[in-house]
């Protein structure tokens, strides 16, 4: 069964679909939380409360709205367009990512993420909260 979870910030709220991996079963396993956001070019991150290792499937380009783990960075990162290291159009993470799932609908909704936002990461039931 696909998990969501909804990730909310003052202006708004995404939901993605998580794949069955180590990694996203460990982000279901410490939800509810809050982080705060932080912005590199079209990417939003921020913390979380888990450690995870790097999984083999691991990418340093991949597709907007591509749910990420930064694993050095004890962070999810959320590409929507390119980064300040990427060559055109991609989404380049700084260092190879796990990849847990997909935003739902259009990825650009990130843009209105500020630096600084409340961020909270829940289950998502049915789009509900």
């Amino acid at each position: 069964m696909v998990k969501r979870i909804r990730i909310s910030w003052p202006g708004g709220s995404v939901v993605a679909a998580l794949q069955h991996t180590p990694s996203s079963d460990a982000l279901i396993g410490c939800l509810p939380f809050k982080s705060v956001a932080q912005t590199w070019g079209e990417e939003v991150y921020f913390g979380l409360p888990i450690s995870v290792d790097l999984e083999p499937n691991a990418r340093q380009v991949v597709e907007p709205g591509t749910v990420c783990i930064w694993v050095q960075g004890h962070s999810m990162a959320l590409p929507f367009g390119p980064t300040p290291i990427a060559e055109g159009n991609e989404c380049k993470m700084v260092t190879p990512v796990n990849m847990l799932g997909w935003l739902e609908g259009d990825a650009r909704v990130l843009a209105k993420v500020r630096d600084g936002d409340p961020i909270e990461v829940h289950l998502a039931n049915g789009g509900r909260t």
